[in-house]
């Protein structure tokens, strides 16, 4: 998979630090579960990558490139809805594509998302409001990501409060 994230730049700093952030927010779950939220976070950005660019949607076409390669659907699941992946979906008109997939509401995804809204686009360290912040000014208001965050920083917060709240950080 590094082969297909490290050429964006930026992109892998941030993948790998969410991967670092999830295997610490992760250290309460089973040991399955645990090693479930690391892969994910490692792969949930994968959908970035040029050659597996189909639909537009990140969370979609990394997704459809796990199954395709035989993946857990638990995990093909966690990519496809990570981080407010549903209202980015209704944004694009890809609802239906996205509903191939199962949402899993869970410690798991919890953990996930919270790496990811923790973790800036370098890599670096951000509360759940500065990483909100920064991809409100990254994307124009009329981009459908910019629409998608707005409309999901109430349950992101939540998600991100949860999985913090559960090795006793605050968010």
């Amino acid at each position: 998979m590094e082969a297909l994230i490290a050429p964006l730049g930026d992109r892998w700093c941030h993948t790998r630090a969410v991967a670092r952030r999830a295997a610490i927010l992760a250290r309460d779950l089973p040991a399955a579960d645990r090693e479930l939220a690391v892969v994910a976070a490692w792969l949930h950005d994968v959908g970035y990558a040029p050659p597996l660019r189909d639909t537009g949607m990140h969370a979609i076409d990394g997704a459809r490139f796990l199954r395709a390669l035989g993946l857990e659907e638990r995990l093909c699941g966690l990519v496809a809805f990570h981080s407010g992946a549903a209202y980015e979906a209704d944004e694009r008109g890809l609802a239906a594509e996205l509903a191939c997939f199962t949402e899993e509401r869970s410690p798991v995804a919890d953990t996930v998302v919270a790496a990811d809204f923790t973790t800036g686009p370098q890599g670096q360290r951000l509360t759940v409001d500065e990483r909100i912040a920064e991809i409100l000014v990254r994307y124009h208001p009329g981009d459908p990501v910019h629409r998608a965050v707005t409309r999901s920083q109430g349950p992101l917060r939540r998600q991100v409060g949860r999985a913090l709240a559960r090795v006793g950080q605050v968010a």
